[in-house]
């Protein structure tokens, strides 16, 4: 087995060994070259080589995402770790394992003109856990100053160090400094940021590893919920009658069903669960936007909840953070192990605990349910919405609704569906959704960049179909994602392209002039089949709806190569389309 001969490089990889840290993502570059070495020399790691750092990074999260443990992106110096910048702050937001892997120069050959180097120490400070900056060997300063490449200045200052005892053991402090933070992606769930600093040369390698690290063991155990505040929840739980439970962004199967019953049948609550909260139960209301949008204020107000009881990440619905920034609610609890956003400018209780553990200490003390007709009215408002939805479905043309309303009828059962942002999320939030699928959408950002990405680095470790629904700009915008030769043969991406941003037509503004059509809506005539050809996708186009039924039939089935169909709607009709919809569902 061959290992790298530089022992920072030996470091990092038996520390990631060590960690269970499998998978991982790897950009080209000769600075990165004893890492590349490590770890592709190590039948232990599962290695993928991605061009395109932006690409490289989110296709890791999709992993991550899966696999709910931490993956490792390693890419070159310069800017290149800049690319990643993208996926770090989605993660970040979504609270997603990532390791960033850096190589850098040494600090003597840093701003001094030198190609391709950056000041990387501290590069994403704003949006990451933890960055461990780390230091070179001492072996290979000594050897560099024996051969006179080094300002005498550089030497003097080691020595210095050296003298002042502040680095009596590189080797331990980069052993901690790394365990930390892999400790930290893991526990804490989010990025974190290893700067490698390596000096030439750099492709080296020996027979055997010269250092043997072991692992710093970090243990952040999750606080027990304080019963005192739980006592408080209790007691105002009690004298409420209404009650809303709002769901955002959460990973499928994170609380027992036997809880979820338990708030279905209490009559004072009603549970608004988003598309992406994978969350189910016939008394709840999902939809969020097609019971809220038609509300006059005499129905805000007899929908305002005395307690607002929030789980998981970034709500989708515009309009029901406009409800509750406008009609707050006596108290409002957050529940999550990890942070709690004042959305809604009334938090007053921020439950440290995660929404399975802190309802499996609740509810058993609720003695009794408090009466009320709270879940009634609004499950009978939800009876007639869809009635009405389901009306207006069989009377509008082609369009980017009807599409939606064709294509979630037909995933297969049990598969994952991956969505992009912008108006694909907006409108598969208006559809009641097939329980046995696994739905993720990036919202930690809510950017456009990288879904693709994302959905093809989920679908690589899945072990059930995914498809990925997506916008034309979204999927344009991250094309290189296709670059990539790991894409299994049951990968699915569905593209509505309506040739344009069609959610800047929905949005407020001055539609239908050049100004708009240019800058806004960026209006164009691209189409994915060349991307296909050079990528080796099978291509299928549809424009009608007798051509999107008849492609569906076979579209899902076993094929050689993975597929994208492309659905072209009528840019100039969405808009008005889904705007009638609000009106006739009143």
């Amino acid at each position: 087995m061959k290992y790298p001969k530089i022992p920072l490089a030996q470091t990092v990889v038996q520390l990631c060994k060590l960690k269970n840290i499998k998978h991982i993502v790897i950009s080209p570059g000769s600075r990165n070259a004893p890492l590349t070495i490590g770890f592709t020399n190590d039948e232990f790691f599962h290695c993928y080589s991605i061009v395109d750092e932006r690409c490289a990074a989110f296709f890791a999260m999709g992993i991550a995402q899966q696999l709910q443990e931490p993956v490792a992106v390693v890419c070159t110096s310069g800017s290149a770790l800049l690319n990643y910048y993208p996926a770090i702050s989605e993660t970040f937001y979504s609270d997603i394992p990532l390791v960033v892997l850096s190589a850098d120069r040494p600090k003597h050959l840093i701003e001094i003109g030198d190609g391709q180097t950056i000041k990387q120490k501290n590069v994403y400070e704003n949006h990451i856990l933890y960055s461990a900056n780390l230091k070179l060997d001492l072996k290979d300063e000594h050897r560099l100053s024996e051969k006179e490449e080094l300002p005498i200045f550089k030497n003097l200052e080691n020595k210095l160090e050296r003298f002042l005892g502040l680095q009596q053991d590189i080797q331990l402090y980069n052993e901690e400094e790394i365990s930390k933070a892999l400790s930290l992606a893991k526990l804490k769930k989010g990025p974190v940021h290893i700067n490698v600093p390596f000096d030439e040369p750099l492709y080296e390698r020996v027979e055997e590893p010269t250092v043997h690290p072991k692992p710093v063991l970090i243990d952040l155990k999750l606080p027990k919920i304080d019963q005192a505040e739980l006592k408080d929840c209790i007691d105002e739980w009690y004298v409420s009658t209404k009650k809303m439970i709002l769901v955002g962004v959460l990973p499928p199967n994170q609380i027992e069903q036997q809880w979820l019953n338990e708030l279905a049948e209490d009559d004072s609550v009603i549970v608004f669960t988003e598309t992406t909260s994978n969350l189910h139960h016939s008394k709840f209301l999902p939809s969020i936007d097609k019971i809220i949008a038609p509300l006059d204020e005499a129905e805000f107000k007899a929908l305002q909840p005395e307690i607002l009881v929030t789980l998981g990440g970034m709500v989708v619905s515009k309009k029901i953070k406009a409800f509750l920034r406008k009609y707050k609610p006596k108290h409002h609890w957050h529940i999550d192990e990890k942070k709690a956003n004042d959305t809604f400018f009334c938090l007053d209780k921020h439950i440290v605990a995660t929404p399975n553990d802190f309802f499996s200490e609740f509810l058993p003390k609720i003695t009794h349910v408090t009466k009320s007709s709270y879940l009634d009215t609004w499950s009978t408002v939800k009876q007639h919405r869809s009635k009405k939805h389901l009306e207006y479905i069989k009377q509008i043309p082609f369009s980017d609704f009807k599409v939606f309303s064709v294509l979630l009828k037909s995933l297969p059962n049990k598969s994952i569906l991956q969505l992009g942002n912008s108006s694909t999320v907006r409108y598969a939030q208006l559809f009641n959704m097939n329980s046995s699928l696994e739905i993720y959408c990036n919202r930690g950002t809510s950017g456009i960049d990288g879904s693709t990405s994302t959905a093809i680095g989920c679908a690589v470790v899945s072990k059930k179909q995914t498809t990925f629904i997506t916008g034309d700009l979204s999927f344009f915008y991250d094309s290189n994602a296709l670059w990539n030769n790991y894409v299994p043969n049951d990968f699915r991406i569905i593209l509505i392209n309506n040739q344009g941003g069609g959610i800047f037509r929905i949005l407020p503004g001055h539609k239908n002039t050049d100004n708009f059509d240019y800058f806004f809506e960026t209006k164009h005539n691209l189409t994915a089949k060349q991307l296909c050809e050079m990528f080796h996708f099978d291509y299928l186009t549809v424009k009608n709806e007798d051509e999107l039924q008849m492609a569906l039939k076979s579209f899902y089935k076993n094929s050689k190569q993975p597929r994208l169909m492309e659905i072209f709607t009528p840019r100039t009709e969405n808009d008005e389309i889904l705007l009638n919809y609000f009106e006739f569902i009143k």
